[in-house]
């Protein structure tokens, strides 16, 4: 039997998980040590399954996937990325990888769990039973969640070019992944969330065309504009025009603006959760 939780206490548990990966990372950092991969690993899956359960109980009581305001969008975007660090994270074989997704799971979780504006207002049924406009909205979202690993491996292909430039080999540099690896990672990255977000336009243009009047055009022009990004930077990168630095700067900037839009796919017309819902929430 599971503890009898609200899904915000389940998703505080959650936040503190990750916060262990983190703090176990920088202690060896600080140490100078290689940083135990398994443990941070376990750190991390224990806080996804915790944080899985939070939005479970969240999603269950709203009538479907928890998207209706900043802070599920948040807790939504940084699930996506701990998601897709569990699957690939291995294959990767970077415990510094873990490091920094730890951190932004944990900086995402708690930041939102921080802020009480960004759950004031919880809406239910907010996609109205329509099955196109959930699954548009579940795999933009986790696209971006996609871009927010994407970042943070540019983040470390940064730190190996840095190093290399400055021939800073020792100490902590010295478990930095090749910067061909991140490289190629990057590129991997970058294709699958843009696929996704490619998916989630196409699965929304269903419903769409259907009922033009329901569009509501900030969000589509917000969502439009992070695809819009992605496939610029695909194409430069496919043509040579973008590379190395320019290309990590590139997949930081494009997270950025991803993380920027989520206050034009947080507008919503959508009903409040009334006040006896309201208090079975908390």
């Amino acid at each position: 039997m599971l503890p009898d939780l609200s899904d915000r206490q389940w998703l505080w548990c959650a936040a503190g998980l990750y916060a262990v990966g983190l703090l176990l990372g920088t202690i060896s950092l600080v140490r100078g040590q290689r940083t135990s991969g398994v443990l941070i690993y376990c750190a991390i899956f224990v806080g996804y399954v915790l944080q899985f359960i939070g939005l479970g109980v969240r999603g269950r009581a709203t009538g479907g996937c928890p998207l209706g305001n900043q802070f599920e969008i948040f807790q939504f975007t940084a699930w996506s990325a701990i998601t897709l660090y569990l699957v690939v994270g291995v294959t990767f074989r970077s415990s510094v990888l873990g490091f920094f997704t730890s951190c932004l799971g944990a900086a995402l979780t708690a930041v939102s769990l921080s802020i009480p504006a960004w759950d004031a207002v919880r809406r239910t049924h907010i996609f109205g039973g329509n099955p196109w406009i959930e699954l548009h909205a579940a795999l933009a979202i986790f696209s971006y969640g996609v871009f927010g690993l994407l970042a943070l491996t540019s983040g470390l292909f940064l730190l190996r070019h840095f190093s290399l430039k400055s021939k800073r080999l020792g100490g902590w540099f010295s478990f930095l992944p090749s910067i061909l690896d991140l490289d190629h990672i990057e590129m991997r990255l970058l294709t699958a969330g843009f696929g996704l977000l490619t998916l989630a336009l196409a699965f929304g243009s269903v419903y769409w065309t259907r009922d033009l009047a329901s569009v509501d055009h900030a969000k589509l022009a917000a969502t439009a504009a992070v695809w819009a990004g992605a496939a610029a930077a695909l194409l430069l990168r496919s043509f040579g025009r973008l590379l190395a630095r320019r290309f990590a700067w590139a997949c930081l900037a494009l997270f950025a603006a991803a993380l920027l839009s989520l206050a034009a796919v947080d507008e919503s017309r959508h009903p409040v959760v009334s006040p006896p819902q309201e208090r079975a929430l908390r």
